[in-house]
């Protein structure tokens, strides 16, 4: 997401799944094709977004008839400038530092950079994060594993994310997110689901892939 825009929660996972799909479409999608790729029930209320989107200049209608956006020549060039370093000149993507599983801890951010099979990543910017606690552990993500993230802001429910919660802590943990809040559920019959304000947790990235080593 570009960091200088005022967009409301819903237009960034727009915006970011508009990013990062940009070469899914064949023609720009119509609001009904974007509706059922995001899992969203209301066009009306995708619309009101396109239209916050429009006005902020990062996307913009085409010529179809039913009103299909694509994204300004603006935004695609912030977009490839803000890439550039998610891969170093050798193809290694960026090892972030420890992530929770368990309560949350704070994400480090002492970039290095690792070698991963192309099989465990997405063509989409992708992290990695070592794996620290068990609230895992029952869905096969221990302590010490490496998990990588295709960074993005949305993620469907169900979905194992990396959540920032009040802006400071990150954790590993399922997703299901409802109007009036979002709940991070453990895969640890020990532990219980956290529950927050829809404000207060912010998607990170979507798990994708996993390491292990057994040294």
């Amino acid at each position: 997401m570009l960091g200088n825009r005022n967009l409301t929660r819903k237009q960034a996972e727009i915006f970011d799944f508009l990013i990062e799909n940009r070469n899914h479409f064949i023609l720009p999608p119509t609001l009904d094709e974007l509706c059922t790729a995001m899992g969203l029930k209301s066009r009306g209320s995708l619309h009101k977004h396109i239209q916050g989107l429009i006005h902020a200049g990062l996307v913009e209608a085409s010529n179809r008839k039913q009103r299909g956006v694509r994204l300004t020549e603006q935004a695609l060039l912030s977009t490839e400038t803000k890439e550039i370093n998610h891969i170093d000149e050798k193809g290694n993507i960026p090892f972030v530092g420890t992530i929770a599983a368990g309560a949350p801890i704070e994400a480090l951010e002492n970039i290095s950079y690792m070698r991963i099979p192309d099989e465990i990543k997405t063509e989409s910017p992708c992290y990695i994060l070592q794996v620290k606690g068990d609230s895992m552990v029952d869905d096969g993500i221990f302590d010490g594993d490496w998990v990588i993230i295709e960074q993005r802001s949305y993620a469907r429910n169900g979905e194992i994310v990396v959540a920032l919660v009040d802006k400071t802590d990150a954790t590993l943990k399922f997703i299901e997110q409802y109007p009036h809040e979002t709940v991070l559920v453990p895969a640890n019959k020990k532990m219980k689901p956290m529950r927050f304000k829809p404000q207060q947790v912010e998607i990170q990235g979507v798990l994708v892939g996993q390491m292990r080593s057994y040294k």
